[in-house]
């Protein structure tokens, strides 16, 4: 199992990235919020551009913004190996999918827990990810909603059904008891449950 870290949830940002460099975490997942497709809003990218001072790890960018187009070509100048924008949003899917490959970078859809997975159909082809969320997407530190172990379940099917070779990523409220709820995807994503302890190799390993 692969490890995606946010730090969502991080009181001090600059120092928590020097730890986690220090893990062997294999991608730093990286939360952008717009204040329109969800309510809160992250640092502006002339702040996250210097994220690489902090860590040399691949980034996992995580898009909860209305208008994924105007944010793509940002993030496509850092270390970045995934990119992921919703599936609800109000705009050209497609078109934004083949704008994030056109930059050589893995393309990603999130899906929120009261999405239907039959959503995800017509963009198969353009996926090297899918973001089962775990949580509603927009904040941190909450709890893992009951049931998306089916969803997980219903999203390897369809792959498998259509002969699509995307890795399935999980995001929200994940730790060392919910992950047993997660067996079928590639990478778990966790932020709080590792930001909040005092030992960030060690939750870590106990999601593996």
């Amino acid at each position: 199992m692969k490890i995606s870290a946010s730090f969502l949830s991080s009181k001090n940002i600059p120092s928590d990235l020097v730890r986690l460099n220090d893990t062997d975490v294999d991608y730093i997942h990286v939360d952008i919020m717009d204040g329109k497709f969800v309510q809160n809003k992250t640092m502006p990218f002339r702040e996250m551009r210097h994220i690489y001072r902090y860590t040399s790890k691949r980034l996992d960018v995580h898009l909860m913004v209305s208008d994924p187009i105007k944010y793509i070509p940002l993030y496509a100048e850092l270390n970045t190996e995934y990119i992921t924008f919703h599936v609800e949003v109000d705009q050209d899917i497609e078109k934004a999918l083949n704008l994030i490959h056109q930059y050589s970078i893995k393309a990603g859809l999130a899906i929120c827990p009261n999405t239907k997975v039959s959503e995800l159909i017509p963009y198969l082809p353009y996926l090297d990810m899918i973001l089962v969320m775990s949580v509603e997407p927009g904040k941190g530190g909450q709890s893992f909603i009951e049931g998306t172990d089916k969803k997980i379940l219903e999203v390897r099917a369809l792959l498998n059904e259509y002969h699509v070779q995307a890795v399935i990523n999980v995001d929200g409220g994940i730790n060392d008891q919910t992950r047993v709820q997660c067996g079928e995807c590639d990478i778990l994503t966790a932020g709080s449950y590792i930001i909040s302890s005092d030992n960030f190799q060690e939750k870590i390993s106990s999601l593996r």
